[in-house]
């Protein structure tokens, strides 16, 4: 689990399913800090809740409540995490200890150890305890925090399309004050940010709990927890430091030396700022506090700790909502950390920790996987927990109309259930029917939702007993409450007969709050919406909930974007129906919910047509955020309503064009469609510039995204970047070739690349207007974590100096590289001295390098084959046509080929001036054991019939591995053709692929080759002999060959051959010989006539043929078997 309530072993008597912020027993009272509602912190200030003026939560729990997956954590017993030089920190210790503080120290150890060693799953009882050691797995706490995130909503923070994230840095928990490697600052001051329910308490209480035990960070002698939640009822007392710690650890009442504190190494954890009601004033100095003695307020005592004023060697570590984290000054604070929550790897791992039952666990996360958007909040580790507690029970019924596959679903059987556990606690009955089981709590359940959504509207997640009473709820039977509601609501004393109320997280009483909100309407009870709506009577139900859409689309966090899709959701009568019981009667909503679901496709439309802008601005109106319009299609979700999507896949299939607007749309489509797109080609819509712009945020939801050609620049980079830091990016491959994205287009893709989420393996960047340095941002990116597997950098001006930067990355160790396309890059032979270098490394994984059409020369080949010979290098593939090569770069060549470290399969030598001497040292190397060469590609190397005797020689041999022999655009003429087709009939020779592309032979040729084809040891499968003129003699000839037996020929080559329907008549025969295994004929650019062209198809027709395309100049034929 990623974080479930750490409680003491003696106080066991209230549920508890909480994480950050639950303390267990913190001395002589027990908090189970939920997290703050308030996207601001000011508002959080307020002393009475009821008193606030009307806001929404803009957060997401009040709980942070994860639930921790595997495996312990330990460090090695007495490691040192927090040695510094620091001379504050390090002081010397008194070498004859004074027995009260030793014996202080030991009980102090033992006290913090009860209080985190155990967490607890559901109901707090003993049988319900887990050592939390046997179930923590090390949470993913990264140094920096993620651009934007205080803004959102916290789920829709999981839940956003674009956002950049800066570069992860892992911290394990227990080095939290241990400087960067590289960095040598003291750190003092700690701020870990985290959203609600992402394990924040469950990383302080290990990290004490390692502490406690002897395990880590044995250098110090005290850890003092303040959570604020406690604070805050002591907030108005006068307080100094000393007695304000023995309020939460009564254990230090045998401290009666406080100057002891001075001499000691401690630290000071403040958990749950967002939770506090405590004035901290950092601008004005209240009151200097130089002694632990000394009494003020609790906000004065902080803050004076906090600026070194009071014990300024002591750590503090602060953690907080990113919301209210601003409290703190930037400049206090040393070092800001982030806790992320479950990756997909986790999620997996959390419900086959929590189901035992193999079976049923992998049918759970099968289901969960169906479901897009249930799956990427289940990144909140108590999201995770309700789904897996909702599927255990309705999975095994097998009832597929009753399986959750949207939020509402999920939420409705979440409280059904823990309804039914309180029935199963109390009464001891056995399962009630449904129906019945929620009339017989109706009363209670009301007044929690009438809660819930009270105080969600004054922007409260904690609540006290004059809350509780304003909904009529009895404080003194508040624990029936707790025990009713298990999951759902929970009492926690604080300090004596104070007590805090809150609900377990933030979507439930979201959740609860929407319900209350068609309770009300249902049962016209609109006087208790009043602050809702602007008019109590009459309201239809799609009036309310139009109001409700208006209302959370003025909100600028989101915070209405979770409550909104409940109160949706709930409005379908499915829902209703699930909560008979509670609900007087199910509205019919079937027509409002149609006009409700054309009011938010209009919204979605219209908001993203073109405006005046003058009129716009006068008018106040604002186009709606990329979040609210992602959350606007979550809601059809809910609603289950499908129209949008099917009227947009309408207009994309038409071809039409599509408006700015429309892409908006589909952009959004994309992104929450519970599908992911193979491949997302941009081209494929028609639109226009700002419509392609509008597109760019589905790659996310791609496997591969075709995005070449489409006019974006280094702005949409951005785009793409967001999509490649996003853990839920499923992007592997990534085309912007022919885009105009410049160098700080690369740089924020490198920005992405170089984040352990991103999954990409192929990046092409062919003509993007590149320049060296690309290179270096590159080069970065390569040598951090990256998956990436091809670059593709041809056609950019990198020159030497940047391929330079690129080597030093191919022999770096954590790069991953093993394809890299320079073609046309304006290299020469500088380059190759690193390109080599790197070649010879250990750490290359290269297996292709493709360095065409640059001015190499052989010097720069002769460097290149150096590393060929070493037992390093793993190149398989290198192609070099047109580099300005000649034979000298041959000889080179031919050793490299000849030793038996080279890897080398593939070579690409076309369009060089080898000649004759060139290919016959090439030769030499083919006949060598040690050659691994497959493929030979000597496409216009101004070559004669004179290298083929050398040639046919090499294939002949024994040792030859050759399969490709690629001789096109040579003037080979019969005598070359025929001494190669001498070698085709040698047992030895291995040839399968022969290309002789306009090599001025004739029909004279086709009788040697004929030959070849019928031998019984030709291995021949394609032969292109196209732009030869072989005329319909020649290929008489080629026919005989195809209905010999023994021909193995699949693919045969015949354009421009000079040829008309006589070649037809002979071809048309061996087609439909049963011997002929040919499967593709190509006869495109000859006068076949429609004669020839019938002949042909009538082959098609014989049940012999095995012919499968056909290409002439009246097109492809495909036959249909």
């Amino acid at each position: 689990m990623d974080e479930l309530n750490p409680s003491s072993g003696d106080s066991l008597s209230k549920m508890s399913l909480c994480g950050d912020g639950e303390e267990g027993d913190t001395g002589p009272h027990q908090t189970h800090r939920p997290e703050s509602p308030m996207s601001s912190c000011v508002s959080m200030k307020s002393d009475r809740s009821m008193e606030r003026p009307p806001a929404f939560s803009g957060d997401s729990t009040p709980c942070d409540q994860s639930v921790w997956t595997t495996g312990t954590h330990t460090a090695p017993s007495g490691h040192q995490n927090l040695i510094t030089n620091d001379p504050t920190i390090n002081r010397s210790r008194d070498t004859n200890p004074d027995v009260v503080l030793q014996r202080v120290l030991e009980t102090h150890k033992s006290s913090m150890k009860r209080k985190v060693e155990h967490i607890c799953e559901g109901i707090i009882n003993p049988e319900n305890q887990t050592l939390l050691k046997s179930i923590y797995t090390e949470l993913y706490i990264t140094e920096g925090q993620s651009e934007g995130v205080n803004k959102e909503h916290e789920v829709q923070q999981i839940e956003a399309a674009v956002r950049i994230r800066r570069q992860d840095t892992p911290i394990n928990c227990n080095d939290i004050f241990k400087p960067s490697p590289g960095q040598e600052k003291h750190i003092r001051i700690v701020m870990t940010k985290g959203v609600a329910g992402i394990g924040k308490t469950v990383s302080v209480h290990k990290f004490i709990l390692d502490w406690a035990e002897g395990a880590a960070n044995q250098d110090v002698d005290f850890i003092f927890l303040l959570p604020f939640r406690g604070m805050n009822l002591v907030k108005d007392e006068g307080y100094s430091l000393h007695r304000l710690l023995l309020v939460f650890h009564p254990e230090l009442q045998g401290l009666k030396d406080t100057q002891k504190y001075e001499g000691c190494k401690m630290i000071f954890i403040f958990d749950g700022l967002d939770e506090s009601r405590i004035q901290l004033n950092f601008h004005i100095q209240e009151q200097k506090l130089c002694d632990v003695t000394q009494t003020s307020s609790v906000g004065v005592v902080i803050t004076n700790l906090i600026q070194g004023n009071l014990l300024p060697s002591a750590l503090i570590w602060i953690t907080s909502r990113p919301a209210a984290a601003n409290q703190i000054p930037a400049e206090r604070i040393s070092q800001v950390t982030e806790v992320r929550g479950f990756n997909d790897p986790q999620k997996e791992e959390f419900f086959r920790k929590k189901i035992r039952d193999e079976t049923q666990a992998n049918k759970i996360i099968s289901h969960m996987k169906t479901s897009r958007s249930l799956y990427i909040m289940c990144h909140i580790p108590v999201f995770c927990w309700i789904s897996a507690t909702v599927l255990q029970e309705v999975l095994p019924h097998d009832d597929s109309k009753e399986i959750p596959r949207t939020l509402t679903e999920m939420f409705t059987h979440f409280l059904i259930i823990q309804t039914n556990m309180k029935n199963q606690k109390y009464d001891e009955r056995s399962e009630m029917d449904r129906q019945k089981l929620l009339q017989s709590n109706k009363e209670d359940l009301l007044k929690l939702a009438k809660l819930a959504f009270n105080q969600l509207e004054k922007g409260n997640l904690l609540f006290y007993e004059e809350d509780l009473r304003e909904c009529g709820i009895d404080v003194t039977a508040a624990s029936v409450y707790s025990g009713m509601c298990t999951e759902i609501f929970k009492e926690e004393s604080v300090f004596q007969q104070k007590k805090i109320y809150c609900f377990v997280h933030l979507t439930i009483q979201e959740f609860l709050a929407a319900f209350w909100v068609i309770y009300c309407y249902v049962s016209n009870n609109m006087e208790e919406l009043e602050t809702f709506l602007t008019r109590q009577k009459k309201v239809s139900l799609d009036d309310l909930l139009k109001a409700a859409i208006d209302k959370s689309l003025q909100s600028e966090n989101g915070h209405l974007d979770l409550y909104l899709r409940f109160l949706l959701g709930i409005s379908l009568e499915s829902n209703q129906e699930l909560l008979q019981g509670l609900l007087p009667q199910t509205e019919s909503s079937s027509e409002s919910l149609q006009r409700t679901s054309q009011y938010i496709k209009e919204k979605l439309i219209n908001q993203n047509k073109p405006h005046n802008v003058v009129l716009t601005k006068l008018s106040g109106k604002k186009n709606i955020s990329t979040e609210r319009a992602m959350n606007l299609l979550l809601c059809l979700l809910e609603m289950k309503d499908s129209s949008l999507h099917e009227e947009i896949d309408v207009l994309v299939k038409s071809g039409k064009n599509l408006s700015p607007a429309h892409c908006s749309v589909l952009a959004y489509m994309i992104l929450v469609s519970e599908d992911v797109l193979d491949e997302f080609d941009l081209k494929k819509y028609k639109t226009d510039d700002i419509g392609r712009e509008r597109l760019m945020i589905a790659v996310r939801n791609c496997r591969t995204a075709r995005l070449g050609g489409c006019n974006l620049t280094a702005s949409s980079c951005k785009t793409v970047a967001a999509a490649l830091q996003s853990p839920d990016s499923h992007l592997t491959d990534l085309d912007l070739s022919y885009n105009e994205i410049l160098d700080s287009g690369v740089k924020h893709i490198c920005v992405g690349l170089e984040f352990s989420c991103c999954k990409l393996e192929n990046l092409r960047l062919q003509r993007c207007s590149l320049s060296a340095v690309s290179c270096s941002a590159l080069s970065s990116a390569l040598r951090s974590n990256s998956h990436l597997r091809l670059l593709d950098l041809s056609i950019n001006n990198l020159q030497d100096s940047g391929v330079e930067l690129l080597s030093t990355a191919l022999r770096d160790q954590h790069c991953t590289l093993e394809t890299l396309q320079l073609q046309c890059c304006s290299l020469s032979a500088g380059c190759c001295s690193a390109l080599s270098s790197a070649l010879r490394s250990n750490s290359s994984r290269l297996r292709l390098l493709d360095l065409s059409n640059n001015n190499l020369q052989n010097s720069g080949v002769e460097l290149l084959s150096t590393a060929l010979e070493d037992p390093h290098c793993k190149l398989e593939t290198l192609q070099l046509w047109r580099c300005k090569l000649s034979a000298g770069c041959c000889s080179a060549l031919s050793s490299a080929l000849r030793s038996n470290s080279s890897c080398l399969r593939i070579l690409d030598l076309s369009i060089n001036n080898l000649q004759d001497s060139g290919v016959k040292l090439l030769s030499t190397a083919l006949e060598d054991p040690h050659c691994k060469l497959e493929t030979l590609l000597l496409r216009r190397c101004s070559l004669s019939a004179g290298c083929c005797s050398a040639l046919s020689s090499a294939l002949r041999s024994n040792s030859s591995r050759l399969r490709l022999l690629d001789l096109s655009y040579n003037n080979l003429q019969d005598s070359g053709v025929e001494l190669l087709s001498t070698a085709l009939e040698d047992p030895h020779c291995k040839l399968k692929d022969l290309l002789l592309y306009d090599c001025s032979f004739s029909a004279l040729s086709c009788s040697a080759l004929s030959s070849a084809l019928r031998s019984n040891s030709s291995r021949l499968r394609l032969l292109d002999l196209s732009y030869n003129n072989l005329q319909d003699s020649g290929v008489k000839l080629l026919s005989t060959a195809l209905e010999d037996p023994h021909c193995k020929l699949e693919n045969l080559l015949l354009r421009r051959c000079s040829l008309s329907a006589v070649s037809c008549s002979a071809l048309s025969s061996a087609l439909r010989s049963n011997s002929s295994h040919l499967r593709l004929l190509d006869l495109s650019d000859n006068n076949l006539q429609d004669s020839g062209v019938e002949l042909l198809s009538t082959a098609l027709e014989d049940p012999h043929c095995k012919l499968e395309k056909l290409r002439t100049d009246r097109g492809e034929f495909v036959r249909r078997r």
